[in-house]
């Protein structure tokens, strides 16, 4: 926990770098009114389809044809999961600018003051980063689509969408933040070594989701924290696997 806490400190700190600032904004910034115009283009249609897709369950149908203030709990239900769901659309768009355009030069810039002796071993790539980044992506959309009818569960709508948004941070970002520095054998050892407080970083990170104003720079500052979270952790594992650095070199120790 100390790790995590820490990583969110010194992400903090990051924020307040001019040439930081920029890349913090403008993916949130984006994605929000992508989302905003697609939702005031098709929120009727989806209603109406997501009414219908209910009223095709019997004991649904039954209930909302014979109650007036069933029709229109069910209504108002899922106008509320519409725009529930809105949020970690917009979160897993602005994540996916970060990761595969914003967090690579935020990396560089905050490894180069913060990480200096951290020798590059480059296991990962940028290419790497965007196939990543989709596929995260697209496994979140899916699981997001088929966990709707879920949201009608009084606070699963909250929790459901709050554990796939950490999902999405841990999937996303532990390869971004690790692709200049580690090798792959490296990145494969972190990762399972760090799985939990990564998942536990990344839920931290999707709470901010929900915060109005807060959550438009959420994904950058999301990444920001696996970059110092898993860059101090590489360091820790270089040190404790023995390397050393002697002058600006890294060497192994004898």
């Amino acid at each position: 926990m100390k790790e995590i806490l820490r990583a969110y400190a010194l992400a903090i700190r990051s924020l307040g770098r001019r040439d930081i600032l920029w890349h913090l904004l403008w993916p949130g910034l984006l994605s929000l009114v992508v989302w905003i115009g697609l939702a005031i283009g098709f929120w009727n249609p989806l209603t109406d389809l997501a009414l219908g897709t209910l009223n095709g369950w019997d004991w649904l149908h039954s209930w909302t044809s014979s109650s007036q203030f069933g029709a229109g709990f069910v209504a108002v239900t899922v106008q509320i999961a519409l725009g529930l769901a809105i949020l970690p659309l917009i979160y897993v768009t602005a994540a996916i600018l970060v990761a595969t355009v914003s967090l690579p030069l935020m990396l560089e810039r905050v490894a180069r003051t913060d990480y200096a002796l951290l020798e590059e071993r480059r296991g990962g790539s940028q290419t790497g980063s965007a196939i990543n980044a989709l596929w995260a992506a697209l496994v979140f959309g899916v699981v997001l689509l088929l966990s709707l009818p879920l949201w009608l569960v009084p606070g699963l709508g909250l929790v459901i969408p709050l554990m796939l948004t950490a999902w999405l941070n841990r999937r996303a970002f532990r390869y971004d933040a690790l692709m200049m520095h580690a090798d792959r054998e490296e990145m494969r050892t972190l990762s399972k070594r760090h799985d939990g407080s990564m998942l536990l970083l990344g839920v931290g990170c999707a709470a901010l989701a929900y915060i109005p104003l807060v959550n438009l720079f959420a994904p950058a500052f999301c990444g920001l924290a696996f970059v110092h979270y898993l860059l101090a952790a590489l360091e820790r594992h270089r040190a404790e696997s023995g390397w050393v650095v002697v002058g600006s070199t890294p060497q192994k120790r004898p």
